[in-house]
């Protein structure tokens, strides 16, 4: 038997039981740990799971960021300093980037608080994860306020990007099951993929 619920249905149900549901039915996302630094260098470290590919010329990257309502370091330290980096999840440190997602004091940096490394590379502004395998760094071009749910759209350019050579693909692309890259649903799910066909570019 199926379950029907209408709008006012979902509106009634127990505030944390309808943000699980309602973040579950996009299905599996991205996970990615964002990485910033503010000007005094304090570094954060967070988990996220909104980030989206924008375009290729030029590759744009983006995230979703949740409503202001509370201190955002990540967002105040990109607003201030332009830079931030994107950080693939593997199986081997998925446990501490979930604990990111817990609320730190600014002065705590994440980085110590759950046991991953903060590495600067090339004098770029903000800090990469050590431990993960397909490392982005980009730039600030613009944020876009969300006006039906007062959530943020965070875009970024790419300026640096580090991986493994031995998981890019004659095609170009990466090999982010070979890298371990993990995936995610709802809030607090993680989990291994399997490539089921990689099929060729459609024509009518």
């Amino acid at each position: 038997m199926n379950i029907h619920l209408n709008s006012l249905d979902i509106q009634q149900i127990e505030h944390r039981k309808r943000t699980a549901l309602i973040n579950s039915l996009s299905g599996f996302k991205s996970l990615n740990l964002i990485g910033t630094a503010s000007r005094e260098h304090e570094t954060n470290l967070a988990v996220f799971n909104s980030v989206i590919h924008l375009g290729a010329d030029p590759a744009l990257m983006g995230f979703i960021s949740r409503p202001h309502s509370v201190e955002r370091h990540t967002i105040e330290n990109i607003v201030e300093t332009k830079f931030f980096t994107i950080n693939h999840i593997t199986a081997d440190i998925f446990e501490k980037a979930h604990q990111t997602s817990a609320r730190y004091p600014r002065e705590q940096s994440e980085f110590d608080a759950v046991g991953l490394t903060a590495v600067y590379k090339n004098n770029f502004a903000a800090p990469f994860v050590k431990e993960s395998k397909i490392q982005i760094g980009l730039e600030l071009k613009e944020t876009v306020a969300v006006k039906s749910n007062d959530t943020l759209l965070i875009i970024g350019e790419i300026i640096d990007l580090y991986f493994p050579e031995n998981i890019w693909l004659e095609e170009g692309v990466l090999d982010i099951e070979k890298a371990e890259t993990l995936t995610g649903s709802a809030l607090n799910g993680y989990h291994t993929t399997k490539l089921i066909k990689r099929m060729k570019y459609a024509k009518p």
